[in-house]
C-alpha cells in the first residue's frame, strides 16, 4: 500500500500553537506529513528560511511522522517533488476561507493531483496569527500562551523586532 503523504505549506514566521495543532491533527489523519516553509511574496518574513526550519524541527520532535523542508515556486511543484496526495490547510475564521478556497481551486487547476484539506485548529487557537504574536511581542505583551517557549527565545534574539 502507498504510504499517504500531506504536505502543510506556510511561512510560519513563526510557528504558533495554532500551527502545531493542525500539524497535530494532521498526522493522525496520514502516514506522513511535510512541513514546508513557503516564500510569501506578500510578506516581509522576521526570520529566515532557516531558521523557521529549525523552530519547526524543534518543535515538531514529538511527532514520528513529520518531516520539515523548505521550497520555493509553486506549491503543485512541491506536491510533484514531495508524492504528496494532499495539502493541508489551516482555516482559523471565516474570513480565512475565502482565500484558501481560491488558492485550493487554482491549485487544483494548475494540477489534478492537488487536493487541499482544511483542517480547523482548537477553538482557543482560532484566532491566532503569526502576525499578531509579532505585534503582542513587539509591544511587551505576554505571547507564552500561544507559542512553544522555542519561538520566544527566538524573538528575544531577533534584530528586526520592535
Amino acid at each position: 500500500m502507498k504510504k499517504r503523504t500531506a504536505l502543510f505549506p506556510g511561512s510560519f514566521d513563526p510557528v504558533t500553537n495554532g500551527h502545531i495543532d493542525v500539524i497535530k491533527r494532521a498526522s493522525l489523519l496520514f502516514d506522513e506529513i511535510i512541513v514546508t516553509v513557503a516564500v510569501n511574496i506578500e510578506k516581509n518574513a522576521l526570520f529566515s528560511f532557516e531558521e523557521r526550519r529549525g523552530l519547526l524541527e524543534s518543535v515538531c520532535t514529538e511527532f514520528d511522522n513529520v518531516d520539515v523542508s523548505v521550497f520555493e515556486g509553486l506549491l503543485i511543484n512541491a506536491v510533484e517533488k514531495f508524492d504528496a496526495c494532499a495539502v493541508i490547510r489551516g482555516l482559523r475564521a471565516i474570513s480565512d476561507f475565502e482565500y484558501e478556497f481560491q488558492m485550493a481551486m487554482m491549485n487544483r487547476t494548475l494540477s489534478d493531483r492537488c487536493e487541499t484539506m482544511f483542517l480547523m485548529p482548537k477553538p482557543e487557537y482560532s484566532f491566532l496569527s503569526s502576525r499578531m504574536i509579532k505585534e503582542i511581542y513587539s509591544l511587551g505583551g505576554d505571547i507564552s500562551p500561544f507559542v512553544p517557549e522555542q519561538v520566544i527565545e527566538a524573538l528575544k534574539n531577533a534584530k528586526n523586532i520592535n
